[in-house]
């Protein structure tokens, strides 16, 4: 089961304290974690060739989660960055075919905006996205309430089971309308995902040209990293494997809890990239 499970962060370069650097490379990150989440996609569609160096760079094992573009969860218009919205897709698709290719590819986050509400044109577009990917491996991370609200959580989980879409499992701050609770369940038999934005409803309603500084600014105590483990191990139980991400780091905690958990459970990576030495 404990194979089943694996633990990474956002992003690969922010961690460097970690290794008393002030940034990680890939090859370094890729030592220590199975996994990572890249949100560069989020923002512009990387050059297939850039995509390729990462898995060059990384060990036959390890895993890639990528977030789908701004303009596929609805953030933004097609039209602001592409000539087509079939452009957009032809880009998206070829920009992960390398990860695709070499079997690196965990998932494609589609994280939604609080105005994504459980409605019937949203439904209508995750069926639609669901036929624009095929059999590529999507997981969807809700940020309005309405979808895992008493009223619709069962028909929520239902039709994601359906359309074999993974639905993530959020912890983060609550907010009414802008986040969804905390639900560890299962909607596909191939991957699960878990991610930790950590608890400070303070950081997450923060506002200003600095809100990135504290909008996820919290560690998880002892206590709380025993409890999520519980559920970790139970997702874990039902299906083939199960990615923990850690997105606390707006103080640098995220790679100190990932580091905790693994060494709390016991978890051993064999096929990371070899640690480098040094001479003195």
């Amino acid at each position: 089961m404990k194979k089943v499970i694996k633990i990474g962060l956002t992003t690969w370069s922010e961690h460097g304290h970690l290794f008393q650097k002030n940034q990680l490379t890939l090859a370094e990150y890729a030592s220590t974690f199975p996994v990572v989440e890249v949100d560069t996609f989020f923002y512009a569609i990387p050059h297939p060739d850039t995509v390729k160096k990462w898995v060059e760079q990384t060990p036959d094992s390890f895993k890639f989660i990528v977030k789908a573009h701004q303009a596929m969860t609805l953030h933004r218009s097609w039209s602001d960055f592409f000539e087509s919205e079939k452009e957009m897709y032809v880009r998206y698709q070829a920009a992960i075919s390398p990860l695709k290719d070499s079997g690196k590819l965990a998932a494609i986050l589609f994280q939604f905006p609080p105005t994504f509400r459980c409605e019937t044109a949203s439904l209508v577009y995750l069926k639609r996205l669901k036929r624009i990917c095929g059999k590529l491996p999507v997981a969807v991370e809700f940020r309005h309430q309405s979808w895992l609200s008493p009223e619709y959580k069962d028909k929520t989980i239902a039709f994601l089971t359906y359309h074999q879409l993974t639905l993530v499992t959020v912890d983060e701050p609550q907010v009414p309308d802008e986040s969804v609770h905390y639900m560890p369940v299962t909607t596909t038999k191939t991957t699960g995902v878990v991610r930790l934005h950590g608890r400070s409803l303070e950081g997450w309603q923060k506002k200003g040209e600095d809100w990135r500084k504290f909008r996820t600014l919290y560690r998880y105590n002892e206590r709380e990293l025993a409890s999520l483990q519980k559920d970790f191990i139970k997702i874990a139980q039902e299906v083939e494997s199960l990615y923990v991400i850690f997105n606390n780091n707006s103080g640098g905690d995220a790679g100190v809890n990932a580091l905790n958990v693994i060494e709390s459970m016991k978890l051993e990576y064999h096929d990371l990239h070899p640690k480098q030495t040094t001479l003195f």
